[in-house]
């Protein structure tokens, strides 16, 4: 899906839309993921997209210093196009102070996981 220019978006009078500017605590992050994580476990990219929003919101050359990561590495791993390695994904979680857990589920609850 294409995304309009900044001209288009001007002449329809919309205002411009960036998730990050409701990402600004450390729950508003961690809920993101949350629901991320609830609602589309199998989608990896948009997963990493998700960290990535997670990142800019907080500020991505202060979370890639603190995940000894390179800032652009790092921008190329988490965008739409990225795959970053589990390892990746762990340091820059730390870095946003964001844990992730593990939790018991019915099978009877579990679709088939389908594969993006």
């Amino acid at each position: 899906m294409a995304i309009p220019s900044k001209k288009a978006i001007e002449e329809l009078g919309l205002l411009p839309y960036d998730v990050i500017d409701y990402l600004q605590t450390p729950e508003d992050r961690a809920g993101y993921l949350d629901v991320w994580l609830e609602e589309s476990p199998e989608d990896i990219r948009g997963l990493s997209r998700a960290i990535g929003d997670i990142a800019r919101a907080k500020g991505m050359t202060e979370v890639a210093a603190a995940a000894g990561l390179n800032r652009e590495s790092l921008y190329r791993a988490l965008s739409e196009k990225g795959n970053p390695s589990l390892a990746t994904v762990m340091k820059v979680l730390i870095a946003l102070g964001i844990r992730l857990r593990a939790e018991v589920v019915s099978p009877e609850s579990l679709d088939p996981p389908t594969v993006k």
